[in-house]
């Protein structure tokens, strides 16, 4: 160091004080950006969770509810009738679905801001800008109340931006940031180290803030189902799909069999003997196999990108899973055939779309039957196609 170079601190107590304070700064907005990172994820996570399986949670209660007034009618036990009871009441009682969609599709309909992406893990870039605009914008820097209220109102606009993983209005914003004046007083200034201690007992409770907050997103209901895949959402949909698929075809089974006549069990070991004449019935998702599906048909490829690329039926329309509701108007008018891998995501988006008045059939078995098959695939980039 040469005798012009300026000492930053002359004060050691102030110097510790500093190194306190830019410890904990560091420490509370690396948990602040994990803390929304999480907070996002989950919020489009549960979005695309209760619009593709919400419909498939709704038959099954509605299953249930039939299967038990079934069992109810026949028998007349007081314990069956109170089940009965219950299960329709858990029917009565689940939220609307089209009032769900609907107002998916309102919020899509306004102006700003735009739809986010199906699922945004921000990236370093923007972590890194969102970090620091936190760390020099934030409302308790100041204790002036006007300047409190414009530092709230721009960080509203950071924290949106980064909802939606936007690097490039994040720069913007920090652009526009590095013009308005800094709340904390100068190195040298008297007032500094009265300063760092408020500033560093205020990071200690915003520590133990995010800190909660973490807690409570990780074990929300969603948080806990997202933790079981966080690499691989899609797959964890899929996979949750075909397990409703499967516990709605065997209750489907079920309500046949005792619509059918078949006598259940009574409590005494016998069959009861009074028929149900009830011919309710929740209806079937369409599906056909793939060796049977047209050569003309309209084909929807409902597919991640990756899995498009290796390979997939030429000519047929590739909207992701997670993307269907933002990109609905390209849907032709025509029956759709929907194909996924195994036919659990397909299943999903027919059921979502024959609920809203569309003609849709799920492809059974996927593009893996569609393979065994022997039907023609392509691939994007001209090698030999195959099945990921």
């Amino acid at each position: 160091m040469t005798a012009q170079s300026p000492v930053r601190w002359t004060d050691p107590e102030q110097r510790e004080w500093e190194e306190r304070v830019a410890a904990a700064e560091l420490a509370w907005l690396t948990m602040d950006v994990d803390m929304q990172t999480l907070r996002v994820e989950i919020d489009n996570f549960a979005l695309i969770h209760h619009q593709l399986l919400g419909p498939l949670y709704a038959r099954l209660d509605e299953l249930d509810a039939l299967i038990a007034e079934t069992v109810a009618a026949r028998t007349g036990h007081p314990e069956d009738l109170r089940r009965a009871a219950e299960a329709r009441q858990r029917v009565d009682e689940l939220p609307d679905l089209e009032a769900l969609f609907d107002s998916v599709q309102e919020q899509r309909d306004a102006p700003p801001p735009p739809a986010a992406p199906a699922r945004v893990r921000p990236g370093r870039d923007a972590q890194r800008i969102y970090r620091d605009l936190v760390r020099r914008a934030h409302p308790d820097l100041t204790t002036d109340p006007a300047e409190q209220e414009r530092r709230a109102a721009f960080l509203a606009r950071v924290n949106e931006a980064y909802a939606y993983g936007d690097t490039t209005a994040l720069a913007g914003l920090a652009a526009e940031w590095s013009t308005a004046p800094e709340a904390a007083p100068a190195v040298d200034s008297p007032d500094r180290l009265g300063w760092l201690r408020r500033r560093l007992e205020w990071l200690n409770a915003k520590i133990a803030e995010t800190a909660a907050e973490h807690v409570r997103l990780e074990n929300t209901a969603m948080g806990q189902l997202l933790a079981l895949a966080p690499q691989d959402p899609d797959g964890l949909l899929e996979e949750l799909a075909e397990q409703l698929l499967a516990k709605a075809a065997a209750q489907q089974a079920e309500l046949e069999r005792l619509l059918g006549g078949q006598q259940p069990v009574g409590d005494n070991g016998g069959a009861e003997t009074e028929p149900q004449e009830s011919q309710t019935m929740f209806a079937q998702i369409p599906t056909t196999d793939a060796a049977s599906v047209p050569a003309d048909a309209v084909l929807l490829d409902v597919r991640e990108q990756d899995e498009w690329d290796a390979g997939h039926v030429d000519g047929a329309l590739h909207i992701p899973m997670g993307q269907l509701l933002a990109r609905i108007g390209e849907l032709p008018d025509e029956k759709l055939y929907v194909l996924c891998r195994v036919g659990g995501r397909s299943a999903q988006v027919v059921q979502y779309l024959v609920q809203n008045g569309r003609d849709a059939v799920n492809v059974d078995g996927g593009m893996y039957a569609w393979e065994a098959a022997s039907r023609p695939m392509v691939s994007s980039g001209g090698q030999d196609a195959y099945v990921l």
